[in-house]
C-alpha cells in the first residue's frame, strides 16, 4: 500500500472516530496509533514507540507524553493526542511546549485524530514555536498536503531535512493565507501598497475605497491568466494528449455519433485546472456524449463536477453539480466565463475529495 492510499485509510478511520470515539484512548487506538504506522514505526517495538514516556517538567514530576518515537535510538519526535471531539488549542499547546524544552526532540505533534500539528523550534533553539508549521487535516485535504505530510516518514525522516521543509512552510503558508484574504477583499494596507504603484495623487480614505474593487479585480485577472498560461503549454504540439474515458455508453448516442471538440477538450482543461486546485489532476476525468460532454472526479458517475452544453447552434451552457447531485446550468457566451463557475466547481470536487 502507497503512502496516499494510507492517508485515505487514515481519512476513513478519522472520519469514524468523530462519531464513534469518546475518549482519549478511543482516539489513540482508532487513529493515531494507525498513524504512526503509515509513517513506517513498529508501534509494538519499544525501541521505536514508547507510549506514556515520562518527561519531568521543572517541579512536576511523573508528566507524560503519549508517545515518543525514537529512530537510531534517539528520541526524535514527541506526540501529545487529545480526544476527536476537542479542538486543538492553546491550552494543549502549552503542555507539548512545557515537554518541548526538556527533551533532544526537534520535532512534536499535536493531534486529535483529526488535525495534526506539527511544531518546531525554528524560531528558537530548543524551543518549541508558537505557531505550527504544518497543519494537516485527515477529513480534508489536497495531494500537495499528502506529499508533504509524506516528509515524516520514517524511511524519509532526516532532522535537516524536515526543519528546513518546516522553515519553508512556515513561510510558504501564511504568504499563501495573507495572499488569499488579498483575492477575496483586499485590505486598506495592500489597497495601499498596490495604490502608490499606480495612483500619483493622495490616497485618501475615498481613494482607497474607489481603488479597492480595481484592484481586487486586476487580481482575478492575474489569476485567470496564471491558468490560461499553463492551458496554453497544455495545449502545445508537445504537450501530453488527454486520455479521454470511452469504457462508458451515454444512453444519448452511440459511440459512432459521438464527437469531442476541441473547444469541449478546452473547456474540460479549465475545470481540470480550476478543480486541480483542491484534488489531484489525475482524478479529473471526461467523457463525451452525443448530448453533452462530462466531466467526473475518478471516472465515477457518482462524483459529476459538471457537463458542457455546447451543442446547440445559438447558446451554450455548463452545469455544474453540488455535492447532492443537482445540477445548475449557467449560460455562457465563451469559454472564460466557466472561470465565473469557481467556487461552484471547488465547492463540488471538495465533497469528492476524501
Amino acid at each position: 500500500m502507497d503512502f496516499s492510499q494510507k492517508v485515505k485509510d487514515l481519512a476513513k478511520r478519522s472520519t469514524h472516530a468523530t462519531k464513534s470515539a469518546l475518549t482519549e484512548e478511543a482516539t489513540k487506538t482508532s487513529v493515531v496509533l494507525p498513524l504512526i504506522q503509515a509513517f513506517g514505526f513498529d508501534v509494538f517495538n519499544l525501541d521505536e514507540v514508547v507510549p506514556e514516556f515520562i518527561s519531568d517538567v521543572g517541579t512536576k514530576k511523573g508528566e507524560k507524553v503519549d508517545f515518543v518515537l525514537k529512530i537510531a535510538g534517539k528520541l526524535s519526535v514527541l506526540i501529545e493526542v487529545k480526544p476527536i471531539s476537542m479542538s486543538l488549542g492553546s491550552s494543549q499547546y502549552s503542555q507539548l511546549y512545557r515537554y518541548f524544552g526538556v527533551t533532544d526532540a526537534r520535532l512534536a505533534i499535536l493531534t486529535n485524530g483529526r488535525d495534526i500539528w506539527f511544531f518546531s523550534d525554528i524560531d528558537e533553539p530548543n524551543k518549541m514555536d508558537k505557531k505550527p508549521f504544518f497543519v494537516f487535516d485527515l477529513q480534508s485535504h489536497d495531494a500537495g498536503q499528502v506529499q508533504e505530510l509524506a516528509r515524516f516518514q520514517k524511511s524519509d525522516f532526516t532532522i535537516e531535512g524536515i526543519l528546513e521543509a518546516a522553515s519553508t512552510l512556515k513561510y510558504t503558508t501564511a504568504a499563501a493565507n495573507y495572499i488569499k484574504k488579498q483575492l477575496k477583499d483586499p485590505d486598506d494596507e495592500f489597497t495601499k501598497l498596490v495604490g502608490r504603484q499606480i495612483y500619483t495623487g493622495m490616497l485618501t480614505k475615498a481613494v482607497i475605497e474607489q481603488l479597492r474593487p480595481a484592484i481586487q479585480a486586476s487580481l482575478d485577472e492575474v489569476i485567470r491568466d496564471r491558468i490560461q498560461d499553463k492551458l496554453n503549454i497544455a495545449f502545445r504540439p508537445d504537450a501530453p494528449a488527454v486520455e479521454l474515458k470511452e469504457k462508458t455508453v451515454e444512453p444519448t448516442g452511440t459511440q459512432s455519433e459521438i464527437e469531442t471538440t476541441e473547444e469541449e477538450i478546452q473547456a474540460f482543461m479549465i475545470v481540470r485546472a480550476i478543480a486541480g486546485r483542491a484534488i489531484d489532476l489525475e482524478r479529473i476525468t471526461m467523457r463525451d456524449a452525443k448530448s453533452y460532454c462530462s466531466v467526473f472526479v475518478d471516472d465515477n458517475n457518482r462524483k459529476p463536477i459538471c457537463r458542457f452544453y455546447f451543442n446547440g447552434k445559438s447558446t451554450k451552457s455548463v452545469g455544474v453539480f453540488d455535492a447532492a447531485k443537482d445540477e445548475v446550468k449557467h449560460q455562457i457566451t465563451g469559454l472564460s466565463d466557466i472561470y465565473g463557475l469557481e467556487k461552484s466547481i471547488t465547492d463540488v470536487v471538495k465533497a469528492y475529495a476524501g
